[in-house]
């Protein structure tokens, strides 16, 4: 044995303890650095900020694929927007694809919502606002007759109107429903509203993730920790100025890589030498689908917002004039035994004409109870119920790939940057210790 016993005697006393021992700890602190770092990236900040270059916007279009993902690039500027907010939009359209699609139809949302009660909200509201709304049209299409008529008649009108308003209200809703899957996209819903509010995408990792993602980051110094003794081997062994940092960007690529690992990775629960291993984010899916759910049904899919996509949303037009279909019936029966004298006296294409008015009028009005926000949260949590039951349901890989696949392509910069901190740790360290042996 003395042929290997004298050498690693003599490679021991040769050896710079101090240099030695330092590279371990110093790749440890670096990973928890870059770990820590890279969540403020995933993260921080909402919104772009940076500057505007001159000829950037023009010259994005021939770099490289990824130089143009990274933020702000190909709108001609060079800073940062968190990853997770800059995919905002794109993660919202792969949550409806591998989740919301499978959690429900547009139908069975909107059964969830209980019709029947929407419609009681609907003609509790709207019956106060029978007796203005008949006065508008009326005065605006005919002022003298209406002026002209005694107010016991008005008051006449007023009453079968109101009397309409349960039949009438009920077509509208099961109308609604029936139609929904044409009127109502989820998918749209759930993009614009992200896009709009990147931080309820952050909330969605936040919520139920901060515990795994500080883990991630302890994580990082103990990854580093065991990458840098090796290094501390082969630098000591070589004793080259450059080993430091080029090897620092290998174990900057591989700690931000593990990490990501670690929170994504396996889906399911495997043993690896023995030892169980489950990706972080994926122990807690249970969990992980309530808060999940909780926000869809707070802020995404409520019904102040199915309300506002029903009637001003890209297909508003279609609603409007499905509604005022409904309508037009009960407002012809409401005119009662007057409806014959009523289009001899002021003409049957005068008479049609104040029907659909009151019909295209009545059609917002019908709705605006969707937006009341009191209602909408008291049948929030039909919907979180329904989200949080079929969330928990999907197969892990499902749900790896909804909470991954927004970012998964911007992964790279991660990466990128734990490269760039590795080989900055490199440098840093030869500053304070030079090369081990010279």
């Amino acid at each position: 044995m003395d042929w290997l016993l004298d050498p690693l005697a003599d490679y021991l006393n040769d050896l710079d303890k101090v240099a030695f021992l330092s590279i371990p700890i110093f790749t440890g602190v670096v990973g928890w650095a870059i770990n820590w770092t890279g969540l403020v990236m995933l993260f921080s900040p909402l919104r772009f900020h940076g500057i505007k270059i001159p000829g950037m916007r023009e010259l994005s279009s021939v770099l490289p694929r990824k130089v143009q993902e990274i933020p702000g690039v190909l709108q001609g500027g060079i800073g940062w927007q968190g990853i997770i907010p800059a995919r905002a939009a794109k993660m919202g359209s792969i949550a409806v694809d591998k989740a919301i699609a499978k959690l429900g139809t547009p139908g069975e949302f909107y059964q969830q919502l209980e019709p029947d009660k929407i419609a009681e909200h609907i003609v509790a509201t709207f019956r106060p606002e029978v007796p203005g709304l008949v006065d508008q049209v009326m005065s605006a299409e005919h002022p003298r007759l209406w002026k002209d008529l005694p107010r016991p008649v008005k008051e006449a009108v007023y009453s079968r109107v109101q009397a309409q308003l349960p039949s009438v209200v009920g077509k509208v809703t099961t109308e609604i429903g029936i139609h929904i899957d044409q009127l109502l996209d989820p998918k749209i819903m759930v993009i614009d509203h992200f896009q709009e509010n990147p931080d309820l995408v952050v909330r969605i990792f936040r919520d139920f993730g901060q515990r795994e993602l500080n883990l991630m980051v302890r994580f990082g110094f103990l990854f580093g920790f065991l990458l840098g003794i090796p290094v501390a081997i082969v630098d000591s062994i070589f004793h080259q100025w450059y080993l430091l940092p080029l090897l620092g960007v290998v174990v900057g690529w591989i700690t931000n890589a593990l990490g990501m690992w670690l929170i994504f990775e396996p889906p399911e629960p495997k043993r690896i030498l023995g030892i169980p291993v489950h990706g972080l984010f994926l122990r807690r899916q249970s969990e992980a689908a309530e808060v999940y759910a909780q926000i869809i049904a707070d802020d995404v899919i409520t019904l102040e917002r199915i309300g506002d996509f029903l009637l001003d949303g890209p297909r508003g037009d279609r609603t409007r004039q499905m509604l005022a279909t409904a309508l037009r019936p009960a407002i012809d029966q409401a005119a009662g035994p007057a409806r014959g004298a009523l289009r001899v006296a002021i003409g049957s294409n005068r008479f049609d004409t104040i029907r659909d008015s009151v019909a295209q009028e009545a059609v917002g009005r019908t709705l605006t109870p969707f937006r009341d926000p009191e209602f909408s949260a008291q049948q929030a949590d039909r919907i979180r119920v329904l989200v949080a039951t079929r969330t928990k349901e999907l197969p892990p890989r499902d749900f790896v790939d909804m909470m991954r696949s927004a970012i998964k392509e911007d992964e790279w910069m991660l990466y990128a940057h734990g490269a760039i901190m590795g080989a900055a740790g490199g440098f840093l360290h030869l500053a304070f210790f030079g090369v081990q042996g010279s």
